[in-house]
């Protein structure tokens, strides 16, 4: 491109500058409140006097309204443009925040949770769509790092801040502050957010529309739930078989629908399918640390809330600023270079955490997960956006709603399968423990029974009361070793997961090259064609 047409995109780009920081403002708080309440839950369970199994229907009902609006977002932006649909999803999101900050049931937190999962579901894709209209494709690398500010750091700084606000005042903070800050981003957008393409009166495909919300909603419950009860569960086998059924059934008819709500189609783009799976994989490994650091630090080695939180904190700064740096070298090295260094990273890193001990220090493990961090902000916005670079402008709302699909479900999916290996894996290592305490091995019982006099020494019990103690104390030291041993084990399989993604990311090219080389062949074709109309004197010169 000359620079002259640079200069034009530039400030083509420019001119949008506030109509951006609205759309991520409003993107942040919608992605930042989701890890907010991860924290919260305990305090919720005793404020509401709810069951775990209950309370976490919060999280839960969230994702389910979120995963099947997802789905029809492709729809909701062509039939009411981008202007109305932000502006009511930041309602919806405002409105629920407020409902959550004043219940005092559990029934009036959780319709908060759906009104706020309204908003919520339709603002990733409405903002990634739109981020996709305004830049072109030569500097969409700097777009997308822009958009995975709101991405990846509202993720990883939720904890941290939801872990201070609890420690040092009330759960409900995090809903109230979220109100004036939805407001103010309503007020702005009002004034500053125009429709980018107008809205298309377009009629809903009502069957289409069934088949996702039956299928998406009860695949994600089936699989965001097996963690907890288990693959072999009959309400997890009926919800996840019936989920693929229907969601296989939405794709035959999609592919045959002349207008569809979903266009499935986005998957004949080489690069497109490569990225989205890559991406899904980088998901997978992402949530895997975030599910099981916080287990390992708080639940075995006693560090707060606010502690865990903190230890995250410098790898969201690192997020942070890497975020539209990779987007910059997106646009001037493409993305395989980015995806290959980011994915090496991942895969060492997340091998270093299969070594956890009780007493690996906290130093340790800051350093390890603030280098991991640097290699996953190189990896989520550069991958998606060189898929997205290869579909036609028609086809990017389907192709952002499909890429946050696949989101989606793989992360529902990936945590399931982590905690399903974690469980299992504990079990494992612990009756592997008990079976060595042998009664009938003499060295182990003359052990035992020096551990138990040694106890009774010391302590001044009685032996029937120090051996009580001792096998206590051997019992807790067994599963916690074993809970270790399962983390571990899990962190081996999210290594092999991310292994998969650093292979597939050697196939990634940067499509932008595509067009260049087509129009060097048709400019070689159409050279060749000249000098084949010439006469033959002039042809043997």
């Amino acid at each position: 491109m000359s620079s002259h047409a640079e200069q034009a995109n530039g400030n083509g780009v420019r001119q949008h500058i506030p109509l951006i920081a609205v759309l991520m403002l409003g993107l942040f708080l919608a992605i930042l409140n989701q890890t907010l309440l991860n924290v919260a839950i305990p305090h919720l369970m005793t404020e509401f006097g709810v069951a775990a199994t209950t309370i976490q229907w919060l999280s839960t009902g969230y994702m389910l309204v979120n995963g099947v609006l997802v789905p029809l977002s492709a729809f909701l932006i062509e039939r009411f443009g981008v202007r109305k649909l932000f502006i009511f999803a930041m309602i919806c999101f405002t409105v629920g925040s407020l409902i959550c900050g004043i219940s005092n049931t559990f029934s009036m937190m959780m319709v908060g949770r759906v009104v706020q999962a309204i908003g919520g579901g339709v603002l990733q894709p409405l903002v990634m769509t739109i981020i996709l209209s305004i830049f072109p494709p030569e500097m969409r690398g700097k777009g997308m790092g822009i958009f995975g500010l709101a991405m990846m750091f509202a993720p990883a700084i939720g904890p941290t801040l939801s872990g201070w606000l609890i420690e040092n005042f009330t759960w409900r903070i995090m809903f109230y502050g979220m109100v004036p800050l939805g407001l103010a981003v309503i007020f702005i957008a009002l004034f500053r957010l125009r429709d980018i393409f107008p809205p298309k009166d377009v009629k809903i495909d009502l069957l289409g529309a069934f088949l996702s919300l039956v299928g998406f909603s009860t695949l994600l419950y089936g699989v965001s739930e097996a963690g907890s009860k288990g693959w072999d569960d009959p309400l997890i086998i009926t919800t996840t078989v019936l989920g693929v059924v229907f969601i296989v059934v939405f794709v035959l008819q999609q592919l045959n629908s002349s207008r569809p709500l979903l266009d499935f189609r986005v998957f004949k783009f080489d690069i497109f399918s490569l990225a989205t799976i890559i991406n899904m994989i980088v998901t997978v490994a992402m949530f895997v640390g975030i599910f099981l650091l916080p287990i390992y630090l708080q639940n075995l080695r006693g560090f707060t809330a606010l502690q865990s939180g903190l230890l995250l904190l410098p790898g969201a700064l690192v997020m942070l600023v890497m975020s539209p740096i990779s987007g910059i070298l997106f646009d001037k090295v493409g993305p395989r270079p980015l995806a290959i260094v980011g994915l090496i990273i991942t895969v060492l890193t997340t091998f270093e955490f299969t070594k956890f001990t009780m007493g690996t220090s906290y130093d340790t493990i800051l350093v390890i997960y603030v280098i991991r961090s640097f290699g996953m902000s190189l990896l989520m916005m550069p991958i998606m956006t060189a898929g997205m670079n290869q579909l036609p402008r028609t086809l990017n709302s389907h192709g952002t709603a499909m890429s946050n699909t696949a989101r989606n479900v793989s992360g529902s999916l990936g945590i399931s399968l982590i905690t399903t290996i974690f469980t299992n894996r504990t079990t494992f290592h612990f009756d592997t423990a008990v079976n060595q305490m042998n009664t009938m091995d003499p060295i182990f019982m003359q052990n035992f029974r020096d551990t138990v006099a040694r106890a009774a020494a010391e302590m001044h019990l009685p032996i029937q009361q120090a051996q009580t103690t001792v096998m206590t104390q051997m019992a807790t030291q067994a599963n916690v070793q074993a809970t270790v041993n399962g983390i571990n084990d899990a962190f081996y399989w999210a290594t092999g997961i991310a292994l998969v993604g650093l292979i597939l990311s050697f196939f990634l090219r940067d499509v932008r090259k595509d067009k260049v080389r087509e129009a060097e062949k048709a400019e070689k074709a159409k050279n060749k064609d000249d000098v084949l109309l010439l006469p033959a004197p002039e042809r043997s010169r």
